[in-house]
Protein backbone atom coordinates (compact mmCIF):
# COMPACT_ATOMS: atom_id res chain seq x y z
CA UNK A 1 0.00 0.00 0.00
CA UNK A 2 1.46 3.36 -1.07
CA UNK A 3 1.54 6.39 1.20
CA UNK A 4 1.07 9.99 0.05
CA UNK A 5 3.37 11.51 -2.55
CA UNK A 6 6.80 12.80 -1.56
CA UNK A 7 9.47 14.33 -3.78
CA UNK A 8 11.85 11.60 -4.97
CA UNK A 9 10.77 9.13 -2.26
CA UNK A 10 8.00 6.55 -1.86
CA UNK A 11 6.77 5.15 1.45
CA UNK A 12 4.81 1.91 1.18
CA UNK A 13 3.51 -0.66 3.66
CA UNK A 14 3.75 -4.00 1.83
CA UNK A 15 2.78 -6.12 4.84
CA UNK A 16 1.86 -5.74 8.49
CA UNK A 17 4.60 -4.00 10.44
CA UNK A 18 6.84 -3.49 7.37
CA UNK A 19 7.64 -0.11 5.81
CA UNK A 20 9.38 0.09 2.42
CA UNK A 21 11.20 3.35 1.60
CA UNK A 22 12.14 3.65 -2.08
CA UNK A 23 14.53 6.34 -3.30
CA UNK A 24 12.71 7.46 -6.43
CA UNK A 25 14.78 9.61 -8.75
CA UNK A 26 16.05 7.03 -11.26
CA UNK A 27 16.98 9.62 -13.89
CA UNK A 28 19.68 10.83 -11.47
CA UNK A 29 20.48 7.31 -10.22
CA UNK A 30 18.74 8.25 -6.95
CA UNK A 31 21.29 10.90 -6.06
CA UNK A 32 20.54 12.60 -2.75
CA UNK A 33 18.94 15.82 -3.96
CA UNK A 34 17.74 18.53 -1.59
CA UNK A 35 14.14 17.51 -2.34
CA UNK A 36 14.85 13.86 -1.61
CA UNK A 37 16.68 14.80 1.59
CA UNK A 38 13.67 16.74 2.87
CA UNK A 39 11.37 13.85 1.98
CA UNK A 40 13.69 11.40 3.74
CA UNK A 41 13.71 13.37 7.00
CA UNK A 42 9.93 13.64 6.93
CA UNK A 43 9.52 9.93 6.27
CA UNK A 44 11.93 8.89 9.03
CA UNK A 45 10.12 11.16 11.49
CA UNK A 46 6.82 9.55 10.49
CA UNK A 47 8.16 6.02 10.86
CA UNK A 48 9.80 6.79 14.21
CA UNK A 49 6.49 8.03 15.59
CA UNK A 50 4.50 4.99 14.41
CA UNK A 51 4.45 2.17 17.01
CA UNK A 52 3.00 -0.27 14.48
CA UNK A 53 6.23 -0.29 12.45
CA UNK A 54 8.49 -3.25 13.20
CA UNK A 55 10.91 -3.29 10.23
CA UNK A 56 12.05 -0.73 7.66
CA UNK A 57 13.42 -1.66 4.22
CA UNK A 58 15.29 0.85 2.03
CA UNK A 59 15.81 0.37 -1.72
CA UNK A 60 16.17 2.33 -4.93
CA UNK A 61 14.03 2.72 -8.03
CA UNK A 62 15.57 1.78 -11.36
CA UNK A 63 19.10 0.53 -11.95
CA UNK A 64 20.79 2.11 -8.89
CA UNK A 65 20.35 1.95 -5.14
CA UNK A 66 21.87 5.40 -4.64
CA UNK A 67 24.70 7.16 -6.45
CA UNK A 68 25.46 9.33 -3.40
CA UNK A 69 25.35 13.05 -2.83
CA UNK A 70 24.39 15.42 -5.61
CA UNK A 71 27.78 16.40 -7.05
CA UNK A 72 26.16 19.45 -8.63
CA UNK A 73 25.95 21.27 -5.33
CA UNK A 74 29.06 19.61 -3.87
CA UNK A 75 31.21 21.21 -6.59
CA UNK A 76 28.93 24.13 -7.31
CA UNK A 77 30.35 26.56 -4.74
CA UNK A 78 34.10 26.78 -5.43
CA UNK A 79 34.37 30.08 -3.56
CA UNK A 80 32.61 28.86 -0.40
CA UNK A 81 34.62 28.88 2.82
CA UNK A 82 35.34 25.76 4.85
CA UNK A 83 32.94 26.96 7.55
CA UNK A 84 30.18 27.51 5.00
CA UNK A 85 30.67 24.07 3.47
CA UNK A 86 30.78 22.42 6.90
CA UNK A 87 27.53 24.16 7.79
CA UNK A 88 25.94 22.46 4.77
CA UNK A 89 27.52 19.04 5.26
CA UNK A 90 26.58 18.41 8.89
CA UNK A 91 22.80 18.74 8.38
CA UNK A 92 23.08 16.59 5.25
CA UNK A 93 24.94 13.86 7.16
CA UNK A 94 22.51 13.97 10.07
CA UNK A 95 19.48 13.93 7.79
CA UNK A 96 20.44 10.72 6.00
CA UNK A 97 21.91 8.98 9.04
CA UNK A 98 18.68 9.64 10.95
CA UNK A 99 17.67 6.08 10.03
CA UNK A 100 20.09 4.95 12.75
CA UNK A 101 17.85 6.43 15.43
CA UNK A 102 15.03 4.04 14.55
CA UNK A 103 14.70 1.38 17.23
CA UNK A 104 13.35 -1.21 14.77
CA UNK A 105 15.55 -3.35 12.50
CA UNK A 106 16.43 -1.81 9.13
CA UNK A 107 17.39 -3.56 5.89
CA UNK A 108 19.07 -2.08 2.80
CA UNK A 109 17.96 -3.87 -0.37
CA UNK A 110 20.84 -2.84 -2.63
CA UNK A 111 19.20 -3.26 -6.02
CA UNK A 112 22.01 -1.59 -7.97
CA UNK A 113 25.06 0.59 -7.54
CA UNK A 114 25.57 2.02 -4.02
CA UNK A 115 28.30 4.62 -4.23
CA UNK A 116 29.80 7.08 -1.76
CA UNK A 117 27.11 8.50 0.50
CA UNK A 118 24.74 5.97 -1.07
CA UNK A 119 26.80 3.14 0.36
CA UNK A 120 26.94 4.98 3.70
CA UNK A 121 23.14 4.92 3.74
CA UNK A 122 23.24 1.14 3.27
CA UNK A 123 25.90 0.86 5.98
CA UNK A 124 23.62 2.81 8.33
CA UNK A 125 21.09 -0.03 8.09
CA UNK A 126 21.32 -3.14 10.24
CA UNK A 127 21.34 -5.60 7.33
CA UNK A 128 22.34 -5.34 3.67
CA UNK A 129 21.24 -7.65 0.85
CA UNK A 130 22.43 -7.02 -2.70
CA UNK A 131 21.31 -7.96 -6.17
CA UNK A 132 23.85 -9.71 -8.36
CA UNK A 133 25.35 -7.05 -10.61
CA UNK A 134 25.26 -4.33 -7.96
CA UNK A 135 28.51 -2.51 -7.32
CA UNK A 136 29.46 -0.89 -4.04
CA UNK A 137 32.19 1.52 -3.07
CA UNK A 138 33.34 4.73 -1.43
CA UNK A 139 35.44 6.38 -4.18
CA UNK A 140 35.74 9.71 -2.40
CA UNK A 141 39.52 10.02 -2.86
CA UNK A 142 39.11 9.46 -6.62
CA UNK A 143 36.92 12.56 -6.70
CA UNK A 144 39.45 14.60 -4.74
CA UNK A 145 37.60 14.64 -1.45
CA UNK A 146 37.74 13.12 2.01
CA UNK A 147 35.09 10.54 2.85
CA UNK A 148 31.91 11.81 4.49
CA UNK A 149 28.58 10.79 5.98
CA UNK A 150 30.16 8.50 8.54
CA UNK A 151 32.13 6.38 6.07
CA UNK A 152 35.28 6.21 8.21
CA UNK A 153 33.19 4.98 11.17
CA UNK A 154 30.50 2.87 9.52
CA UNK A 155 32.68 0.97 7.06
CA UNK A 156 35.25 -0.34 9.61
CA UNK A 157 32.36 -1.23 11.93
CA UNK A 158 30.81 -3.43 9.22
CA UNK A 159 33.77 -4.96 7.38
CA UNK A 160 36.66 -4.46 9.80
CA UNK A 161 39.64 -2.10 9.56
CA UNK A 162 41.61 -3.99 6.89
CA UNK A 163 38.81 -4.08 4.30
CA UNK A 164 37.82 -0.52 5.22
CA UNK A 165 41.35 0.73 4.56
CA UNK A 166 41.38 -1.08 1.24
CA UNK A 167 38.12 0.46 0.06
CA UNK A 168 38.66 3.96 1.45
CA UNK A 169 42.30 4.42 0.43
CA UNK A 170 42.03 2.93 -3.06
CA UNK A 171 38.53 4.21 -3.75
CA UNK A 172 37.84 1.05 -5.71
CA UNK A 173 34.30 -0.19 -6.34
CA UNK A 174 33.57 -3.88 -5.74
CA UNK A 175 31.03 -6.25 -7.25
CA UNK A 176 28.32 -7.82 -5.11
CA UNK A 177 30.14 -11.16 -4.77
CA UNK A 178 33.28 -9.50 -3.41
CA UNK A 179 31.11 -7.36 -1.13
CA UNK A 180 29.64 -10.62 0.20
CA UNK A 181 33.07 -12.14 0.80
CA UNK A 182 34.17 -9.18 2.93
CA UNK A 183 30.90 -8.98 4.89
CA UNK A 184 29.78 -5.74 3.30
CA UNK A 185 26.51 -7.48 2.42
CA UNK A 186 24.94 -10.57 3.98
CA UNK A 187 23.34 -12.09 0.90
CA UNK A 188 23.44 -11.78 -2.90
CA UNK A 189 20.36 -12.69 -4.91
CA UNK A 190 19.35 -12.65 -8.58
CA UNK A 191 18.11 -9.12 -9.38
CA UNK A 192 14.55 -10.26 -9.95
CA UNK A 193 14.42 -11.99 -6.58
CA UNK A 194 15.84 -9.24 -4.36
CA UNK A 195 12.64 -7.41 -3.48
CA UNK A 196 10.72 -10.64 -2.80
CA UNK A 197 13.47 -12.11 -0.62
CA UNK A 198 14.07 -8.93 1.35
CA UNK A 199 10.37 -8.33 2.00
CA UNK A 200 9.98 -11.97 3.04
CA UNK A 201 12.85 -11.52 5.50
CA UNK A 202 11.32 -8.26 6.72
CA UNK A 203 7.98 -9.98 7.30
CA UNK A 204 9.77 -12.72 9.22
CA UNK A 205 11.49 -10.15 11.44
CA UNK A 206 8.19 -8.27 11.87
CA UNK A 207 6.73 -11.50 13.23
CA UNK A 208 9.21 -11.67 16.11
CA UNK A 209 8.55 -10.17 19.54
CA UNK A 210 8.90 -6.39 19.04
CA UNK A 211 10.16 -5.53 22.53
CA UNK A 212 12.85 -8.19 22.32
CA UNK A 213 13.71 -7.09 18.78
CA UNK A 214 14.09 -3.43 19.74
CA UNK A 215 16.22 -4.18 22.79
CA UNK A 216 18.44 -6.51 20.76
CA UNK A 217 18.95 -3.81 18.15
CA UNK A 218 19.82 -1.27 20.85
CA UNK A 219 22.33 -3.68 22.38
CA UNK A 220 24.04 -4.25 19.04
CA UNK A 221 23.94 -0.59 17.99
CA UNK A 222 25.31 0.73 21.25
CA UNK A 223 28.14 -1.75 21.53
CA UNK A 224 29.54 -3.01 24.80
CA UNK A 225 32.81 -1.85 26.29
CA UNK A 226 33.64 -5.38 27.38
CA UNK A 227 31.96 -8.64 28.37
CA UNK A 228 31.08 -7.39 31.85
CA UNK A 229 29.27 -4.37 30.36
CA UNK A 230 27.42 -6.77 28.07
CA UNK A 231 26.34 -8.95 30.98
CA UNK A 232 25.15 -5.93 32.95
CA UNK A 233 22.98 -4.82 29.99
CA UNK A 234 21.61 -8.30 29.36
CA UNK A 235 20.84 -8.84 33.05
CA UNK A 236 18.43 -5.90 32.76
CA UNK A 237 17.17 -6.28 29.20
CA UNK A 238 16.41 -9.99 29.38
CA UNK A 239 14.24 -9.66 32.52
CA UNK A 240 12.33 -6.84 30.77
CA UNK A 241 11.31 -9.34 28.10
CA UNK A 242 10.69 -12.13 30.61
CA UNK A 243 8.06 -9.93 32.24
CA UNK A 244 6.08 -9.49 28.99
CA UNK A 245 2.95 -11.24 27.77
CA UNK A 246 4.88 -11.87 24.56
CA UNK A 247 7.22 -14.18 26.44
CA UNK A 248 4.27 -16.27 27.63
CA UNK A 249 2.90 -16.32 24.07
CA UNK A 250 6.27 -17.36 22.63
CA UNK A 251 6.68 -20.23 25.10
CA UNK A 252 3.10 -21.39 24.55
CA UNK A 253 3.47 -21.23 20.77
CA UNK A 254 6.68 -23.25 20.88
CA UNK A 255 4.99 -25.84 23.09
CA UNK A 256 1.94 -26.03 20.83
CA UNK A 257 4.04 -26.09 17.65
CA UNK A 258 2.28 -23.04 16.16
CA UNK A 259 3.27 -19.58 15.02
CA UNK A 260 3.41 -17.06 17.84
CA UNK A 261 1.33 -13.89 17.65
CA UNK A 262 3.25 -11.15 19.42
CA UNK A 263 1.50 -7.96 20.56
CA UNK A 264 4.41 -5.91 21.82
CA UNK A 265 3.42 -6.04 25.46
Amino acid sequence: MADRDRAHLRLERPSEGVVLLTLDNPQQRNAMSEEMTRSWVEAIDEVAADPSVRVVVVTGEGSAFCSGGDTGWISGEPDATVDELRARMMPFYRAWLSIRRLEVPTIAAVNGHAIGAGLCLALACDLRYAAAGARLGVPFVRLGMHAGMGATYLLPDVVGPAHARDLLLTGRVVAADEALSMGLVSRVTPPGDLRHQVLATAAEIAGTAPIASRLTKLALAGGHRDLEACLQWEALAQPVTLATADLQEGIAAARDKRAAVFRGR
